[in-house]
């Protein structure tokens, strides 16, 4: 399989380096950190920067197995240091490196150090990281591949062929190499999907009933984008005769976020301008994976639609919110420096009162930012009343 370039992510790591701060690349597991790392020290090589220069350990080979220990770690490290040029040091999943911030604490005051680190679980950044080294780092969340980077492995194919694959086999980067075999990619995404849960949340966060955890993923993962409280999905489990109380669901969901399966979107009050604590919507990392794991008969096409915009907002906007205008809902608010961008996103507006109840939220916000409506529809771009109606496959790839 030809290596997809994730451009985006690149330029970020050429910008910060050399830089005085820890580069820390989050995402979830397989969803291509460590081949970002390998292009960015391949970009190195066309700079000029020689192999000597360059230290690479990947903490899940088990022949590092040895450096796992972080006074091994950094001692390893010590020994290889260039004498008179920048050394470029990249540690994969350091997660697995007990107290691994010490050492990278005492290599980042060395001078001609530039620290390159990934990790598959968000709490090493609120714990081992933010204790240590609060200010000394630049985290860059990474996610599977964007719809366009998908595209770019298909040159040639239609854009609604590759979005029905996109939605089916799903963004990790290896489920290209399985060449589009159902079986196979099922398959690996429930394998994968089994690392991340014994790994990353199971073993990790000392999870008692992996059962009970296993029936919240499938039931979130069958309720994205709907509003959601931690109290209402208790009951609903409860109902279903799986008792479960609220604390234990807000903690799983918590550990989900921390391992990147789930992302929420708190709301926003756009007339007030103020952030609510009630009430967000949940969505998945991946839409192949929720295939996986529900199957086919849980196929609901806008849900997934709204699923996938909102993970590319993420990519371009970092601040998205579901937005509140008085008793209505506007699909996603983007929070930039510079103001607002409001999207609906539908299926299809084919019909005059979906258009109508779509349009009315944007209508009804009387500003001057930008307003977009995404939908499926294969129409020229259409604009009403300075709410531009875009196909979102076109979108996505721009």
């Amino acid at each position: 399989m030809e290596t997809i370039l994730r451009a985006s992510y690149l330029e970020q790591l050429k910008n910060f380096r050399d830089k005085q701060v820890i580069k820390v690349i989050t995402g979830i597991r397989r969803c291509g950190k460590s081949t970002l790392l390998n292009q960015f020290q391949q970009y190195l090589i066309q700079e000029g920067v020689r192999q000597d220069q360059m230290i690479a350990i990947n903490f899940e080979d088990i022949d590092n197995e040895p450096l796992c220990e972080y006074h091994a770690f950094h001692q390893y490290i010590k020994e290889r240091l260039h004498p008179t040029q920048m050394t470029y040091i990249f540690c994969d999943e350091i997660q697995n490196v007990p107290s691994f911030q010490k050492a990278i604490d005492s290599l980042y005051v060395k001078p001609n150090v530039d620290i390159y680190i990934t990790g598959s679980n968000a709490q090493m950044l609120s714990q081992e990281l933010a204790t240590l080294l609060s200010g000394r780092y630049v985290e860059i969340k990474m996610l599977p591949l964007s719809f366009k980077e998908y595209v770019s492995a298909m040159p040639g194919k239609a854009l609604s062929e590759c979005y029905m694959d996109y939605v089916r086999f799903g963004s990790f980067p290896y489920t290209l190499a399985l060449d589009r075999q159902p079986e196979l990619i099922t398959d690996y995404l429930q394998s994968l999907f089994s690392t991340i849960v014994l790994k990353d949340v199971v073993v990790r966060n000392k999870i008692q009933d992996p059962k009970m955890l296993d029936g919240v993923i499938r039931y979130m993962f069958d309720n994205i984008g709907n509003m959601a409280s931690t109290k209402s999905i208790a009951d609903t489990m409860t109902s279903n005769a799986r008792k479960i109380d609220t604390r234990t669901v807000e903690r799983y969901l918590s550990t989900l976020e921390e391992a990147f399966v789930l992302y929420s979107a708190s709301r926003f009050d756009i007339r007030g301008k103020q952030h609510l604590k009630t009430l967000g919507k949940y969505y998945g990392v991946d839409p192949g994976l929720r295939m996986a794991l529900l199957g086919g008969r849980k196929y609901d096409r806008g849900r997934i639609l709204e699923n996938i915009v909102y993970l590319e907002l993420l990519r371009r906007h970092k601040n998205v919110f579901v937005g509140k205008w008085d008793n209505m809902e506007v699909d996603f608010v983007c929070i930039e420096p510079s103001g607002l961008t409001y999207y609906q996103v539908a299926d299809t507006t084919k019909d005059d009162d979906t258009l109508r109840r779509e349009l009315k939220p944007l209508l009804s916000i009387r500003d001057s930012y930008p307003k977009y409506l995404l939908t499926l529809d294969d129409d020229p771009e259409i604009d009403y009343d300075g709410i531009r109606k875009v196909n979102v496959l076109r979108w996505l790839v721009f």
